[in-house]
């Protein structure tokens, strides 16, 4: 019966009807029962706590008032001499303004001189009177009629359109109507062993407190055991392909260490490993020779070596007779990588290719023909190694560099090159915290290079507004004169008129008009530049010629010139948290000391001043990390959301319900291992559990990370 009445369609609903089922689908996606009722209340009001006039003045958030109605009437205000309809209500502590802009035919029929009413809605100060505009009221006597079990009353997530057609209490009441409508408890998907094993209240009862709740404990437990639901219908997909790949020997063996990898190990290092780094190729090397496809996230942080280790682990396939290949998110990168292969590999017997979008016709033949035949070892590209006609002889290897960088279906395109899938080696310079990259990403395998080579200075990173540009332009000056370059980063090529942020062509003709020293050379470089040009300013700059390079974001990875000491940011409020960590990363590779100049504008958001807080407060980016991913949230683990909570989740937050997820994670595991397809009777709710939570089906995105 109730699984009728959950799939039946919202308008049903008392207080709902067709047009608010059209609002509710096209605002909030709802368009059951059960959407309905898994509309989950944001936060929560003490409806029994009334303040007075004098309270609500320090109220920070939204209050029940009790007042006393002395006068109203209607005015006309504003541009168009907008209509508003104004009551001055009073307490023994005060007075204070309600304010309706519409519905005022109908609020007008509600009010009368003289008579109490309880009234709900955010304070604020206009004018410097105290005010609350559209607030819901009702009178005193409607107050105390309510129910007891009603004193903490849910506050929904909604619309401003929402928000005009139902309000808070309309929302409240048609979820009320909804839950009325239930005849039978909400069928369990745990098992009663499981529920008593981890402390978790029924199903039905926890949703019954989530919207009602009996009180505090009894809301607590409920949104516990509603968060658990979620994040174990997560773990038990992520578990079961993690138990599927690891069931398939399918893997390519790379049974022997040869001549190329002792060659390069022994005589071309360019530094000496540090330790975290033999520990990584260690275990890259131990999972190359089980059988089983590797499937490995390589974390680390700016500047670690990381691309070191993926040539090492690209020349153990070379030595097993095997193609590999690396995928970075820009041409510069891509470029940058194929000339340090290159200079590395000088007299070791292994041939590398380049491909990118812009190669010319012949470096685009030869790297085709190359990887076709055979002839070709190690294909360095962009997105261009994706392309249907790039077909390997025997791809065995593939690292995909900076992966946060590319889209998931992107990635995975790599993964089918061959019909047996080959090893696979991600990696990012924007750390996850280790506990909960091991948690969330349960079907990787999961190495970290958490040391940086020996001699490298901490970068120190300042936060200064436009006030100070003079200041800027006098450090700018004495660093040049010391012998050091700069990099100067636009988040935009041109104004835009919409968004108040420094842009790069202004910005390059300022610095080489106004900058205090006339004879040093700036060069330009982003995305929309022709190929050759943008490789031109790349080689002054590198070679010295151009002290300053004005540029976008296209430089956040890949460019090394050891000699830049200086990074400014302009408009860093722009930028995300990851992007300010890896535009830093440009600098400090050399022995000097390195700065961050992070410049913006006077006023700040919340987000914006803690994320520029936290780039001066540390260069730790596994300290970031976790700030970032509180900021923006962990996305989707098995889909291609790329940012955002994963499988729209209602009420669980991987990066804040850290301690549930693992549980889970272990509960998962644990299940699969006595029953890994969920075919027991008692596990019929988890086989359901795991289908709603299954995300895309078109190809394991999770294989590829």
């Amino acid at each position: 019966m109730n699984g009728q009445v959950l799939h039946s369609d919202v308008k049903f609903v008392p207080g709902v009807g067709e047009a608010r089922a059209r609002l509710l689908e096209r605002e909030l996606s709802i368009r059951t029962v059960g959407d309905l009722l898994n509309h989950f209340p944001f936060r929560y009001i003490d409806r029994t706590r009334i303040y007075t006039i004098a309270e609500a003045t320090n109220a920070s958030e939204t209050a029940y008032v009790q007042v006393r109605a002395r006068l109203m009437g209607v005015s006309y205000a504003g541009e168009g001499r907008k209509r508003r309809f104004t009551v001055i209500a009073q307490d023994q502590t005060g007075r204070m303004e309600l304010v309706w802009f519409q519905g005022i035919k109908w609020i007008e029929k509600r009010i009368e001189v003289g008579r109490e009413y309880l009234i709900f809605g955010r304070p604020s100060r206009y004018r410097g009177q105290l005010q609350i505009a559209h607030p819901e009221l009702e009178t005193m006597e409607q107050a105390q009629s309510r129910k007891a079990e009603s004193g903490m009353q849910g506050i929904y997530p909604s619309t401003e359109r929402i928000s005009s057609s139902l309000g808070t209490k309309g929302m409240y009441r048609i979820i009320t109507a909804a839950w009325g409508l239930l005849r039978e408890p909400i069928p369990d998907p745990l098992p009663a062993a499981m529920r008593q094993q981890y402390g978790l209240m029924e199903l039905h009862r926890a949703y019954y407190n989530i919207h009602f709740p009996q009180s505090a404990e009894e809301l607590r437990q409920a949104q516990y055991r509603l968060k658990f639901d979620e994040l174990l219908g997560i773990q038990l997909n992520v578990q079961s392909r993690r138990s599927a790949r690891m069931a398939k020997q399918d893997g390519f063996l790379f049974p022997k260490v040869g001549e190329v990898f002792n060659t390069f190990y022994n005589e071309k290092l360019p530094f000496p490993l540090t330790g975290a780094q033999k520990r990584v190729i260690k275990e890259i090397r131990q999972d190359t020779i089980t059988g089983f496809q590797m499937n490995r996230l390589l974390q680390g942080d700016v500047g670690s070596g990381k691309t070191l280790v993926a040539l090492i682990s690209m020349l153990l396939a070379v030595d097993n007779g095997f193609q590999a290949c690396i995928m970075a998110p820009t041409e510069i990168l891509a470029r940058q990588h194929y000339a340090s292969f290159c200079r590395m590999l000088s007299d070791v017997p292994v041939r590398v290719a380049i491909l990118t979008g812009s190669s010319k016709a012949k470096e685009r033949r030869a790297a085709l023909e190359g990887i076709a035949s055979g002839e070709v070892d190690i294909l360095v590209g962009t997105h261009a190694l994706i392309e249907d006609r790039v077909q390997f002889a025997n791809l065995g290897f593939v690292v995909i560099d900076e992966q946060h960088r590319f889209g998931v279906e992107q990635r995975a395109r790599l993964w089918t090159k061959n019909l047996q899938p080959p090893h696979i080696l991600v990696m990012t310079a924007t750390p996850i915290p280790r506990t909960l990259a091991m948690t969330l990403y349960g079907d990787l395998d999961v190495s970290v290079i958490d040391e940086l080579p020996p001699g490298r200075r901490p970068i120190q990173t300042y936060h200064y507004t436009d006030s100070a540009r003079l200041r800027l332009w006098g450090f700018l000056k004495q660093q040049i004169k010391l012998g050091r370059q700069a990099y100067i980063v636009y988040p935009l090529i041109q104004e835009s008129e919409a968004m108040d942020y420094k842009d790069l062509t202004d910005g390059y003709e300022a610095v080489s008009r106004d900058f205090p020293l006339p004879d040093y050379v700036t060069a330009i470089c982003h995305g929309k530049m022709k190929p050759a040009d943008k490789e031109e300013s790349m080689r002054q700059f590198k070679e010295g010629v151009a002290h300053i390079l004005v540029a976008t974001s296209v430089i956040e990875v890949g460019v090394d010139v050891p000699n830049a000491t200086v990074m400014v940011i302009e408009s860093a409020e722009r930028f995300g948290l990851s992007q300010l960590h890896q535009l830093r990363g440009r600098v400090g590779r050399g022995g000097e000391q390195s700065y961050c100049i992070l410049m913006s504008g006077e006023k700040l958001s919340r987000e914006s001043k803690a994320r520029l807080d936290a780039m001066c407060e540390t260069t730790d980016g596994f300290r970031l990390a976790e700030l970032d991913l509180k900021l923006r949230g962990a996305g989707d683990v098995n889909g291609t959301q790329q940012s955002g909570m994963a499988f729209d989740l209602k009420i669980a937050n991987p990066t804040r319900d850290v301690q549930v997820l693992s549980l889970t994670r272990d509960a998962a595991i644990a299940i699969l291992e006595h029953d890994p397809t969920l075919s027991r009777a008692e596990h019929h709710g988890l086989a359901e559990l795991r289908r709603r939570y299954a995300g895309e089906e078109q190809i394991d995105f999770s294989r590829i990370s």
